[in-house]
């Protein structure tokens, strides 16, 4: 089976948050690093050239594909910051409802710029989120041991 093409590297995730030459998006990235290495308790990590993960898991998807992959991260992209998480953000319609200027996508969260939400209610919807995706990476953590009994 063919790996991820997006690996976690050694790269330092603060040179390339340093890079960022739009002052906005750099400053933003550094809110939104702060705020999931908190909520995660992870040291960063680089996932290929433009994500920045925080914690690891392993999966196995439905078609036996399996890798590893960050627990929650974003990118500072040029037309948003996109916010990832296991298992995405729609369960949680009520803080996205009050978080502001915002879009959802596969498993992803777009915000062009910090200055267009609530940065309390961004931090809360990311502490659940992440505490959720806890929960459901060692649940499916439990479901493989199970299965390669």
């Amino acid at each position: 089976m063919a790996e991820n093409k997006t690996q976690a590297t050694r790269e330092s995730v603060t040179k390339f948050l340093d890079g960022i030459a739009d002052q906005a998006n750099r400053q933003d990235s550094f809110v939104l690093y702060g705020m999931m290495q908190r909520a995660t308790k992870n040291q960063p990590r680089m996932w290929g050239e433009s994500i920045v993960g925080f914690g690891e898991y392993h999966y196995v998807g439905k078609s036996g594909r399996e890798g590893d992959w960050f627990l929650a991260g974003f990118s500072p992209r040029k037309q948003a910051l996109t916010l990832y998480m296991l298992g995405g953000w729609e369960q949680h319609d009520e803080l996205l409802a009050k978080l502001g200027k915002h879009s959802l996508g596969k498993g992803c969260l777009y915000i062009k710029r910090l200055a267009d939400v609530d940065t309390a209610i961004l931090n809360k919807l990311i502490v659940q989120a992440t505490k959720r995706a806890q929960k459901q990476a060692r649940t499916d953590a439990r479901a493989q041991a199970k299965l390669k009994k």
